[in-house]
């Protein structure tokens, strides 16, 4: 039976009359995009790994990120393959979790298929491309890397949650367009630990604000540039930098919580969209009757 199977030719395109073959070639043609789109399975590249992570106690004075020497021969590191060590000290130091379920992975991804939504989500980031730039540069952070973050958030937000009733019902714990917490705002020293409920009310408005919400979200990432012993004003490069690559998958992974964040972030911090957003420049259009 399974010899005669193998032997069976697929149907030619010559034999398919009609809107039968325009159906072959689509159900081909979607078969192949499905394929691109979500893989079966990541293997995680061992080798040439980038040992970014270290202890407090293994830091000491040396708190740069070290290259192995396989990188220096070709072989350039995935920065998003956390090493099983790697990530047992992130979880004690900052709480972090796994993946989020394939399940939900596959919706976020089809999410971002969405065109409409797409276009939305950029309208809305140019509103805070001023902040972002301006913000980014005095602070040393890669602005690219807020802009990424900032597109998955506003593209993945809930219907409702920039409301000032729902912000202020505290039905989400996270708030505005970088899904900022109240605890972000105490880790900054902005917000008492043991602060009234008035203070918590002004604070929630306070991350409702986009503008004030991007700062938040800059003055995070240099919270946590300072928490893993990187260089605070050295602006950091994924494309030419395999350290600073697994620096910025970092902060994204400390950012969300999500062993599958950093892969998307970077990703879209390589989108050539988001570049011509970010760093194209833009000529007033004019009417051909002035």
């Amino acid at each position: 039976m399974l010899s005669r199977f193998a032997r069976t030719k697929p149907p030619s395109f010559s034999r398919l009359r009609g809107g039968g073959a325009a159906v072959f070639r689509a159900t081909l043609l979607l078969g192949a995009i499905g394929l691109c789109v979500v893989p079966f399975s990541r293997e995680p590249q061992r080798q040439g790994r980038t040992p970014f992570l270290l202890t407090e106690a293994e830091r000491g004075i040396e708190a740069f990120p070290l290259i192995s020497p396989s990188t220096s021969e070709g072989l350039r590191p995935d920065p998003v393959d956390f090493s099983p060590e790697e990530l047992r000290e992130l979880n004690r130091r900052f709480g972090v979790h796994g993946p989020q379920p394939r399940l939900a992975q596959l919706f976020t991804e089809g999410i971002d298929q969405l065109q409409p939504l797409r276009t939305h989500t950029l309208g809305r980031l140019e509103e805070l491309r001023p902040v972002i730039l301006s913000e980014s540069r005095r602070h040393g952070i890669n602005p690219m890397l807020v802009t990424a973050v900032l597109f998955d958030e506003l593209q993945h937000a809930k219907p409702g949650e920039d409301h000032p009733l729902a912000a202020r019902s505290g039905l989400f714990s996270t708030l505005g367009p970088a899904q900022l917490s109240l605890g972000e705002l105490v880790k900054q020293g902005l917000l008492p630990a043991d602060a009234t409920q008035e203070q918590i009310d002004e604070a929630r408005m306070q991350l409702l604000d986009p503008d004030r919400n991007v700062r938040l979200l800059v003055g995070k990432f240099v919270r946590l540039k300072q928490a893993l012993g990187l260089s605070g004003q050295t602006l950091m490069n994924a494309s030419t930098n395999p350290a600073d690559a697994k620096a910025m998958a970092t902060l994204a992974y400390l950012h969300n919580g999500k062993l599958d964040y950093p892969a998307r972030v970077l990703r879209y911090m390589q989108d050539p969209e988001l570049h011509a957003f970010l760093y194209g420049s833009r000529k007033p259009i004019t009417s051909p009757l002035i």
